[in-house]
């Protein structure tokens, strides 16, 4: 009986958690990150205080141009890539097969020069929770990072796979908190900028094994 009691109650939070979910991605979504300090947006994202008075920035390198000058695309998260679902071995992940869904409610990111062009560094917040099937100890959260040039035949610039572990609780949900730091692409031209868009979403092949380089023939 005391098992019984534990799957209802999973599940109720399951379906109650499911709409809160889907609220939240909804807002994701929709909503682009404004443009504002790194210093602003990470602090709100990450937990930081935002009535602390943010440092003053650095002065730009000689022959640079100002971070306020320097264009740095919008963050949204890609069409049909903002959750992430794997169910028991061997089944769907739908209804109660499943083991855990993973979600990205919050971006932020900021732009610099770089010997490469531009390095961006992208912030990722999200939140796993355990399915009705029982999540395992730990979670493998695989990541995509992209800069595409929208519009008219879009065209993908730099893509980045990326994967992040989330340790899981008894209450079956956890935040997560990634940073790429590391994406790098050409300077746009100043007609292209405004075209230029990251973006983020869940991709499962980021956890398929790199494939194991031939070897050379002598």
């Amino acid at each position: 009986m005391r098992v019984q009691e534990l799957r209802s109650s999973r599940n109720a939070l399951w379906r109650g958690t499911g709409i809160a979910l889907a609220v939240s991605l909804a807002l994701a979504s929709v909503s682009p990150v404004a443009a504002q300090s790194l210093t602003d947006r990470f602090k709100g994202l990450f937990g930081g205080k935002s009535d602390e008075p943010a440092p003053p920035k650095p002065p730009p390198a000689p022959g640079q141009p100002a971070e306020d000058d320097l264009d740095c695309p919008q963050v949204t998260v890609r069409a049909g890539a903002s959750t992430y679902a794997v169910g028991a071995t061997g089944k769907p992940a739908v209804g109660n097969e499943i083991r855990f869904q993973a979600s990205i409610t919050k971006m932020a990111r900021e732009c610099a020069r770089s010997a490469e062009g531009i390095t961006a560094r992208i912030g990722i917040q999200g939140r796993v929770i355990a399915g009705p099937a029982g999540a395992p100890a730990t979670v493998e959260v695989p990541l995509r990072i992209a800069v595409v040039h929208g519009g008219v035949g879009e065209k993908v610039i730099a893509s980045k796979a990326y994967r992040t572990t989330v340790e899981m609780t008894e209450g079956g949900s956890v935040p997560f908190t990634f940073v790429a730091e590391d994406l790098s692409y050409p300077v746009p031209s100043a007609k292209d900028a405004d075209s230029y868009v990251f973006y983020v979403g869940f991709d499962p092949q980021a956890l398929a094994p790199e494939p194991k380089a031939r070897p050379k023939k002598k």
